[in-house]
């Protein structure tokens, strides 16, 4: 599906995840502050589009997702990023490929290459050990490709190993235990004619992947713009962010029903998991106009970031633009890495670390 509410080309990319154009330029507004430290919070510039963050095992690197096209034939990538936390420096991820029929569809055409067009990724640990990295893929093909996380010299390197053809353009993925996945479809019920994200309408909905039975649809998730989407470590519960709606889902997966709802005042986009058992979910405030009104700041400049306990399904509140001068624009994930926070976007250069208030 493409956009076809009259909304800029950049939203129209982040938000349907049709990533065969060339990066659009950035929205117009006050500059974004310059690469470096500001007080507590330091910008770190040296990327492409990091529109979904990980953190390694070690807790050493972050793995980014770069979702950006580098041509206009929808054939060429910008690969997988990784961050050294340490140096403050940016790398392209090493990949090699030894397809294995064990993961992923066994009908998987072969290796995606360089035609890797990256938005939502998920990280864990398979049942043998080994660490698996599901990424969403918008290059060459609409798909999930399954790589597994090794370590090299130095930092970490990824193995293609398979992948699973999509039925539509995936948003976000999250693996679970069995080595199988759910996935949001934003667009999935979408003509092109209901205003996309911003349209008030069911758009979408979350699919299951399971290995040897196939991809289907999840009862109870058809929302407005499913977006990012998490899965606890036991697999009985996922977490869905429903984009147009601010609003965060929990999902019991075992018995196919919403059991429960929490309310956030921006776009979540997504959503990844502290080390206390804590959700982070993200996003912009907006898409047309400024945000505060009459602020001359466009409101993909403005951003919140809120904590949620899945047990009791509540949400605090733990950063605003507002009240800091333009950082990034279009934040589309904050990821926790020791005291700190790291917010990645759908768009620019750069990611930024934020102080974890308690």
């Amino acid at each position: 599906m493409r956009l076809k509410a009259p909304v800029s080309l950049l939203i129209a990319l982040a938000f349907a995840g049709a990533a065969a154009a060339q990066q659009p330029p950035p929205p117009s507004g006050p500059p974004l502050v310059a690469c470096g430290v500001h007080g507590e919070i330091e910008v770190l510039c040296g990327t492409h589009n990091p529109e979904d963050l990980e953190l390694t095992p070690d807790g050493k690197y972050l793995i980014a997702t770069q979702f950006v096209n580098q041509g206009r034939t929808g054939t060429g990538g910008a690969g997988m990023a990784l961050f050294d936390i340490s140096k403050k420096t940016f790398s392209k991820m090493a990949v090699t490929d030894e397809p294995d029929k064990s993961w992923g569809d066994p009908a998987c055409p072969g290796p995606i290459g360089d035609t890797l067009v990256s938005h939502g990724e998920s990280l864990a640990k398979r049942k043998n050990g080994a660490w698996a990295l599901y990424v969403v893929n918008h290059g060459g093909r609409q798909s999930i490709e399954m790589y597994e996380l090794k370590r090299a010299s130095p930092g970490w390197a990824l193995v293609w190993h398979g992948c699973e053809v999509a039925a539509h353009d995936y948003n976000d993925v999250a693996i679970l235990p069995d080595g199988g996945f759910v996935g949001t479809y934003p667009t999935g019920l979408s003509s092109g004619g209901n205003g996309g994200p911003f349209g008030g309408s069911v758009t979408g909905y979350v699919a299951r992947w399971v290995p040897g039975k196939g991809e289907s649809e999840l009862p109870e998730t058809r929302i407005r713009y499913p977006n990012g989407v998490v899965a606890d470590a036991k697999g009985q519960y996922i977490y869905i962010n429903e984009f147009s709606g601010r609003q965060v889902f929990k999902y019991d997966l075992q018995n196919g029903k919403v059991i429960g709802m929490v309310k956030v005042d921006f776009l979540p986009d997504n959503l990844t998991w502290t080390k206390q058992g804590l959700l982070l979910a993200a996003g912009v405030k907006g898409a047309r106009g400024d945000c505060p009104e009459g602020s001359g700041r466009p409101c993909i400049q403005g951003f919140g970031v809120a904590e949620i306990d899945p047990a009791k399904m509540t949400a605090r509140p733990i950063f605003d633009s507002a009240t800091h001068d333009p950082l990034i624009g279009g934040v589309s994930s904050a990821l926790q890495a020791g005291d700190s926070i790291y917010l990645g976007a759908f768009q620019g250069e750069r990611i930024v670390k934020i102080p974890y208030p308690r």
